[in-house]
């Protein structure tokens, strides 16, 4: 049985048009990528480098000025063959979501809504979907709640009289009670501070092998992806330029940035400086030629300014797209 997304040459660019001439940013630029059954894939990469919308795309969650120019999203659910997620009609589309492919957004009051109870949101997410009456639909979402260590007054309850930690429970029990086969995670420890993160991270590790769903987790925290996810794929300025098993990429990064991004955790005992990457990211409007991180890179050759490196698998699973990687230069 073959993976259950497949990204295949996404391009997903934000496209305006200023007195007559389109202008582009290529925030998702050429990106292929392939999630198994039963895994939990992790996204990292600094802030603009195009994770959310990467994420936005692959969901079909997508509004102009954002569109698809080139690509295939391609998911198989249980089996039944890959489909791309764009061809998909709007009731197939509809009957697809929460059922099939959901979504933890970042941030609990991005998904409740302030003026309704807590049960407003199970109903209006879920309950078309799980083909039960209403009083033993509620019962499935009280049994729920409690294996995310929630009381069965949560329902009642509105969103502002719950705790940070609380609504973001909340907001996975809406994303995980019809048990879909795939989960798009953005983000969701922000703002909570380490101990309840600690706690909604073993929660959704948990919830993984219960269901036997597969994640894709995005999170610019990189000791958070060391503890969470079995895959890891790096972005930079639009492009995946690294991806590799958790524990292989943390212990040898082959490109430059991952290794930066890997160097820049703090160590128990370590006080040694930590020094900040220089310069910027590119801007995405009008990205350098070759590979986007050269003009920030200590091991960029001329190369690197005039072709842009393709990812090629350098060892068994670990897929890198730098030239200097490539000849076998370790950063």
């Amino acid at each position: 049985m073959g993976p259950i997304l497949a990204v295949e040459g996404l391009k997903a660019y934000y496209q305006m048009r200023y007195f007559g001439t389109l202008r582009e940013v290529r925030a998702v630029d050429d990106i292929t990528l392939e999630i198994q059954r039963d895994e939990i894939y992790g996204l990292a990469g600094e802030s603009s480098s195009g994770k959310s919308t990467l994420i936005k795309t692959i969901a079909r969650a997508i509004r102009p000025p954002l569109n698809v120019v080139d690509g295939a999203v391609r998911f198989d659910f249980a089996g039944q063959g890959p489909r791309d997620i764009y061809t998909l009609s709007a009731p197939e589309l509809a009957a697809t979501r929460w059922r099939h492919l959901s979504y933890i957004m970042q941030g609990s009051m991005n998904v409740l809504n302030p003026v309704r109870r807590i049960r407003h949101s199970f109903v209006d997410f879920a309950f078309r979907h799980m083909s039960l009456p209403m009083p033993a639909f509620l019962r499935r979402v009280e049994e729920h709640l409690g294996h995310l260590s929630l009381r069965p007054d949560v329902l009642e309850s509105f969103p502002h009289e719950l705790s940070g930690g609380m609504r973001q429970r909340v907001t996975i029990a809406l994303a995980t009670v019809c048990r879909p086969d795939f989960i798009i995670a953005d983000e969701p420890t922000t703002a909570l501070d380490v101990v309840v993160q600690k706690g909604v991270l073993e929660m959704i590790r948990r919830l993984q092998r219960e269901m036997g769903s597969s994640v894709l987790f995005v999170t610019h925290d990189m000791a958070v992806h060391a503890n969470l996810t079995d895959r890891l794929g790096i972005m930079y300025a639009g492009r995946l330029v690294e991806e590799a098993p958790t524990r292989a990429l943390f212990r040898q990064p082959l490109h430059p940035y991952t290794a930066h991004l890997i160097r820049s955790l703090p160590r128990i005992g370590d006080d040694t400086p930590r020094h900040g990457l220089e310069g910027r990211p590119p801007n995405l409007a009008s990205p350098p030629p070759g590979c986007r991180f050269h003009p920030r890179c200590p091991l960029a050759m001329e190369v690197c300014q005039q072709t842009t490196p393709v990812m090629q698998e350098l060892a068994p699973g670990h897929r890198v797209a730098c030239h200097a990687a490539a000849q076998g230069i370790l950063p």
